[in-house]
C-alpha cells in the first residue's frame, strides 16, 4: 500500500521539477512520470494536494519570476514578459496587475518588496529551484465520507458526447429518446456518465464522454447507441452534492486528498458517475452525485 509520506514525496519531487524547469513546456506525461504516477489521474492528484491545477501553478510560479525579477534585475519587462510565458506585452501586464495590484512598471519602480500571493502550500518560486517548504493543501480539513466497493462490471447501453461537460443535456435526450419506446425508462432506471477526460487537462472541443443507461443482455446497439461493458474491480466512492460544475472539486478532493491518507492509488481506467436526481426537476445545490473512481487492490 502506499503510504501518505510517499505521495508528498513524489509530489515534491514534482514540484522540484516543475521550479527548475519553467522555461519548458512541461506536458502533463512528463510530470507523471517524474511522480510515478499514472497519467490518467495525475492531474487530479496534483490539483488535490497542490490546491491548484498544474497549469495555473506554472502560471503563478512563472509571474512570481517576473516580479523577481523586475525588482532585481534590469532586464526589460518585453523579455521578462516572453520569459513568463506571454506573447503579447498588454496580455503580461493584465495578469501581472491582477496577481500583484500594479502594473510591471509602477511595481518595479515602487520601493517595497516583492509580495508573495497566497497559497495553501507554502510553495512559492525559488531562484535555486528549490521547493523548501510544502504543505499539501488539504492539510486541517475535513476528511472526506469515502468507501471503497468492489463492483462488477457493468453492462450500458451508451451514445458518445464529443465537447464541454455542460453541452451533454442534447446527448442524454437522444439516448432517453431512444430508451423510451424500447421500455427502458422507469424508476429502477439507472443513468450513469463514462468520463474518459479531465476537463482541466483535456480542451473544451475534445472531451469524450458516454450518456449511459444500465441494461440487461437483452439490449443490443442500434444506430448510434452502442452497448459497453464498465469494468468492475475496486472503486472508491464519494458523494458530491451540489451543481455539477463543481465535481472537478470533488474528483481532486478524492485523488489529491483521500487517496494519499487512505494509501490507495487509483487504476489507469475512466471514472463514471452515477445520477440519483434529475436536474430538470431539482434545485443545482440538490443534486447528488456518486463519484466513483477505480483503484488498485490493497
Amino acid at each position: 500500500m502506499t503510504t501518505e509520506q510517499d505521495y508528498r514525496e513524489r509530489m515534491l519531487r514534482v514540484l522540484v521539477y516543475i521550479q527548475q524547469h519553467l522555461d519548458e513546456a512541461l506536458d502533463l506525461a512528463t510530470l507523471a512520470d517524474v511522480a510515478h504516477f499514472s497519467p490518467f489521474h495525475f492531474h487530479r492528484v496534483f490539483s488535490g494536494m497542490v490546491g491548484e491545477p498544474v497549469k495555473q501553478h506554472v502560471r503563478r510560479l512563472r509571474l512570481e519570476r517576473a516580479a523577481q525579477r523586475l525588482k532585481h534585475t534590469e532586464e526589460p519587462v518585453t523579455r521578462i514578459a516572453f520569459d513568463a510565458g506571454f506573447e503579447a506585452h498588454e496580455a503580461f501586464t493584465r495578469a501581472f496587475r491582477t496577481m500583484f495590484g500594479a502594473s510591471p512598471t509602477e511595481f518595479r519602480s515602487a520601493h517595497q518588496p516583492v509580495p508573495m500571493p497566497p497559497t495553501a502550500t507554502g510553495v512559492h518560486y525559488h531562484v535555486d529551484g528549490q521547493v523548501p517548504e510544502f504543505h499539501p493543501a488539504y492539510e486541517g480539513g475535513t476528511p472526506m465520507e469515502v468507501t471503497v466497493e468492489n463492483i462488477d462490471p457493468i453492462r450500458v447501453a451508451f451514445m458518445r458526447h464529443v465537447g464541454p461537460y455542460n453541452e451533454v443535456g442534447e446527448t442524454w435526450q437522444k439516448l432517453c429518446g431512444w430508451a423510451g419506446p424500447r421500455g427502458l425508462l422507469g424508476p429502477q432506471m439507472k443513468m450513469l456518465g463514462l468520463c474518459h477526460d479531465d476537463p482541466d487537462v483535456t480542451l473544451p472541443e475534445k472531451i469524450r464522454y458516454d450518456a449511459c443507461l444500465v441494461v440487461g443482455d437483452n439490449v443490443e446497439p442500434a444506430g448510434d447507441v452502442g452497448v459497453q461493458e464498465i469494468a468492475g474491480g475496486e472503486y472508491a466512492k464519494a458523494l458530491h452534492v451540489g451543481p455539477y460544475e463543481k465535481l472537478g472539486e470533488t474528483y481532486a478532493a478524492l485523488c489529491g486528498q483521500w487517496m494519499p491518507q487512505s494509501g490507495r492509488t487509483p487504476r489507469s481506467s475512466p471514472s463514471f458517475e452515477v445520477y440519483l436526481n434529475n436536474p430538470q426537476t431539482t434545485p443545482p445545490e440538490q443534486l447528488r452525485t456518486e463519484v466513483y473512481m477505480p483503484v488498485e487492490p490493497a
